[in-house]
């Protein structure tokens, strides 16, 4: 398994990639309101963690593709309706996930170079189960119980203050308590009660629950507190949210604190020094988990110093400073019943395997992506075996392999079960769309159709992705409406430049899109408002609605915060063609712009059909220029920074999060336009360059002063 768990995201395309990326941003979403909402997941809590385990491997790998719907932005799911809302304090966040020991290596690796340590430095950890339940946030002023809240979508949750106070063990009062003090934990059931309980409802002849998880949620998200009363719910602390006055100085005594108010803490909770103990502590617990007489999931680690977690800090939903290492997911096998292929907005020729129906992990799958030719093949981009060789064939009884992709893969081959006559699979040179030669180019996986906008699939993927929720996201224009309108030989809209004189064009035809199936007087108008109401809109958006190749979400933004207009924009890259020159240069020094996605960029305004498309849509919009930060009193802003050497002080994603706090722009290279280098040691090339240029050039303690943070 741990083959192939290194293998899917290393394997992965740009148009796989996307695809991906939307598929899970559309399966967790529905998931998160299954699971938070519902309280009837329709994904094993192993499935979804791996879910988004792998959403965040493949935006790591590819992060101009990440989406403005990202689940790696999301927290927990939407509001339950019947409950008032209560806002967090301090926010209620999810854990990454590990899932073998190369990923807990991983973790301690990160955290030590984030602050600096060395590989001999002592860095301890707290080890917990992880138990599959209902997150829930008390919290209490003067020792007294106020107010109970689900974790909600992270930010507000369900006030559920009535039912909290049904269960035992949640203290009322406190004795010794900070003044303000929230306790953050997980309502669960224990197995015997959970049995227990659904005989009873059995006997009366209501509804079961599916598993403790789901009868702990339902039952404290309950509008007659009474109900909540009647069911046998227990809550474990571990962690904290607003405080008044720090409860110690390490998680391991803060959790004894907590113990000693009243609380009750997990008893497996165990201080661990370093990954090899974290990895023995979570075999332990592994082997108790059919024992334990409650679910979990897997074991948690955090950082035990909280000066360090402080240091440490938050990414926009998790902690840097805790992981969950989860349990392993699950395989099955099925029959390959057929390979289809499926051509993407870039072009790309995505093959999927149709299966039959299989129940993996509580999840019915039918289908499963298939990557490229060369993993049908049997080998990887670099030749090198995968599957131990064996080519996939239709008819092939393979194993599926869920943990981490919401379209699963193909994890084995059973040769044994192979049909005589099935043969290896010939895969197109041609684009099943168009009958475009497919040419794959060197140093790519993928084989992609050349019919550019002759090809109805790339024309109409690429309106998709248009009006897609991180792009236009029109009103009642979404993806199904889209390709109805790409094939309407009336009103065809064929460019995004189309969609903003649709209102003027059934006009025209006097108002013929009303009489259309599924079609009205309101709705067509309604239509067209919708999109006359995105005709002015941001900058960013724009770019990434787009669809360049190399460029999604988070480039887009990268693109717009540095050029601010679209008129700079779009005077740069035409600049930029000949792929050199100071407008190349500029483009390039953008921190996270490479050259493979500049030369996209600049690939896609060079060729006339594409740009005499963009020139078409511009005409009918107000772009936004993008918003400026108040920095009128920061000494760096509007300057470009470069940071080279070790820094000793700080680490690097510190130094540049707190230049671009301050309005400076952090670039990867020196050029003309740096107006100052931070030269730690070993600095080299980049100082010796700055000197050429005559560019300004301060150590760390010059900087640190100079940005006021001295000391």
């Amino acid at each position: 398994m741990s083959d192939i768990r290194s293998r899917h995201v290393d394997e992965l395309n740009e148009a796989e990639a996307t695809a991906e990326l939307a598929d899970l941003a559309q399966a967790l979403s529905q998931a998160n309101k299954a699971y938070h909402t519902q309280d009837a997941p329709d994904l094993s809590d192993a499935d979804y963690d791996s879910l988004k385990r792998r959403n965040a491997a493949i935006e790591a790998r590819f992060p101009q593709l990440k989406r403005s719907d990202s689940p790696s932005e999301q927290v927990g799911g939407p509001l339950a309706e019947g409950f008032g809302k209560i806002v967090h304090e301090v926010r209620m966040l999810s854990l990454g996930n590990a899932f073998d020991e190369a990923d807990v290596q991983e973790f301690d690796a990160r955290i030590r170079k984030y602050l600096g340590l060395g590989s001999e430095d002592k860095l301890h950890y707290t080890a917990e189960p992880k138990i599959d339940g209902l997150s829930l946030s008390l919290r209490y002023e003067n020792g007294t119980l106020v107010y109970a809240a689900t974790r909600g979508d992270g930010a507000t949750g369900e006030n559920v203050t009535a039912n909290a106070r049904m269960i035992a063990s949640i203290p009322q009062q406190l004795d010794g308590a900070p003044d303000v003090l929230e306790v953050r934990g997980e309502v669960y059931m224990s197995h015997a009660d959970f049995a227990a309980l659904n005989a009873r409802q059995e006997q009366a002849g209501a509804k079961t629950f599916a598993n403790p998880r789901n009868a702990a949620a339902g039952s404290l998200r309950q509008l007659d507190a009474n109900i909540t009363k009647a069911r046998p719910l227990e809550f474990f602390a571990y962690a904290w949210g607003a405080l008044s006055a720090p409860l110690a100085g390490t998680q391991m005594k803060a959790i004894t604190r907590l113990a000693e108010l009243g609380f009750s803490t997990n008893p497996l909770t165990k201080l661990c020094d370093g990954p090899q103990a974290l990895m023995e502590n979570y075999a332990q617990i592994e082997a108790q988990r059919a024992t334990l007489g409650y679910d979990i999931d897997g074991v948690v680690y955090k950082v035990d110093d909280l000066a360090l977690q402080a240091r440490l800090g938050f990414r926009s939903t998790t902690p840097r400073w805790a992981i969950a290492h989860k349990f392993a997911a699950e395989l099955a096998w099925t029959r390959l019943e057929a390979i289809e292929i499926q051509v993407g907005r870039t072009g790309a020729l995505s093959p999927v395997a149709r299966l039959h129906p299989v129940t993996v992990g509580g999840v019915v799958v039918s289908n499963a992506t298939l990557h490229n030719e060369d993993y049908i093949v049997g080998h990887d981009a670099k030749g090198q075996p995968i599957r131990d060789g064996k080519d996939i064939r239709e008819g092939d009884w393979v194993q599926i392999y869920r943990a981490g992709d919401v379209i699963p893969k193909i994890a084995d081959v059973d040769l044994s079960k192979r049909p005589k006559d099935a043969e290896p699979y010939d895969f197109p040179t041609t684009c099943p769309k168009c009958d475009s030669l497919a040419v794959r180019e060197e140093g790519d996986a993928v084989r992609r159709c050349t019919g550019g906008l002759i090809c109805p699939a790339q024309a109409v993927e690429k309106l998709k992705h248009f009006v897609s929720r991180g792009a236009f996201d029109i009103d009642g224009l979404g993806a199904k409406q889209v390709e109805a309108f790409y094939f309407d030989e009336m009103l065809s809209i064929k460019e995004p430049a189309d969609i903003f004189t649709l209102r003027a064009r059934d006009a025209a035809q006097l108002g013929k899109l009303k009489n259309r199936d599924g079609w009205g007087d309101k709705s067509a108008g309604n239509l067209f408002d919708a999109i006359d109401e995105k005709r002015k809109i941001p900058l960013n958006r724009v770019i990434f609605a787009l669809g360049l190749r190399h460029v999604g979400d988070s480039a887009s933004n990268l693109l717009a915060n540095h050029y601010i207009s679209w008129s700079a924009f779009e005077q740069a890259m035409r600049a930029a063609e000949p792929h050199e020159g100071p407008a190349w240069d500029e483009l390039n020094a953008i921190d996270g712009v490479g050259g493979v996605m500049a030369g996209s960029v600049i690939d896609a305004f060079a060729q006339p059909a594409e740009r005499a498309a963009i020139d078409r849509l511009v005409v009918e919009l107000d772009i936004q220029d993008m918003p400026q930060r108040d920095t009128s009193s920061s000494p760096v802003a509007g300057q470009t920074v470069v940071f080279s050497g070790t820094l000793e002080k700080m680490t690097r994603a510190e130094a540049k999060a707190r230049a671009e706090a301050l309005g400076a722009k952090v670039s990867g290279s020196v050029s003309a336009k740096t107006d100052l280098l931070i030269a730690g040691p070993g600095a080299g090339s980049k100082a010796k360059k700055a000197a050429e240029l005559g560019v300004e050039t301060i150590d760390e303690d010059g900087w640190l002063a100079l940005i006021g943070a001295a000391g």
